[in-house]
């Protein structure tokens, strides 16, 4: 088992029912998956950037990512529905919190002058989203071969109601949450 995984059963659950006031485990808000995005605008134009993307995704994720496609045409951008424009990835169970785990402990400390998330990425709903301008943050991902900085969108959705039970969970997972 994960050491995240353990740190939610045996610490987590028991600071949150106890913080919430809970009547049973069960009530305790919990991560559910993870989804990394990647949109590639220029994929329109150039198809092979796509491909690159899809690989440092691969290695970020630990898992093959699907690639998404344009819902409607925009003549502006020159797209079409249903060309390729970009590739995400769903995160369960263990590989979740494997990279939740590096994502907390060893990729956000790597951001230059990071002083913590924002603590207002809250949807409402009690799921958080967090944008990363570089790849190369991730230790999996070889600086040499790079050729384009690409940003990503990182959405943790939780079973939590409010943003409150949210924070408090991600908080005692080990966000870095800004002071």
């Amino acid at each position: 088992m994960n050491r995240l995984q353990e740190r939610y059963k045996n610490t987590v659950v028991e600071t949150l029912t106890k913080q919430f006031g809970y009547t049973t485990v069960m009530q305790c808000p919990k991560i559910e998956k993870v989804v990394i995005n990647i949109g590639v605008g220029e994929a329109i134009s150039n198809p092979k950037v796509l491909d690159e993307a899809v690989a440092e995704l691969t290695q970020i994720a630990g898992q093959k990512p699907v690639i998404t496609r344009a819902k409607k045409s925009i003549a502006n951008f020159k797209l079409r529905e249903g060309m390729p424009i970009g590739c995400k990835v769903t995160l369960r169970g263990e590989r979740m919190y494997e990279f939740l785990d590096k994502l907390f402990n060893i990729t956000l400390p790597r951001v230059r002058d990071f002083h913590g998330v924002s603590t207002t990425a809250f949807d409402g709903r009690g799921n958080y989203t967090l944008g990363v301008k570089e790849q190369i943050i991730f230790p999996e991902i070889q600086y040499d071969k790079v050729n384009k900085l690409r940003g990503m969108d990182i959405v943790i959705v939780t079973t939590a109601n409010t943003n409150e039970e949210a924070k408090a969970l991600l908080k005692e997972m080990g966000m870095p949450f800004a002071k």
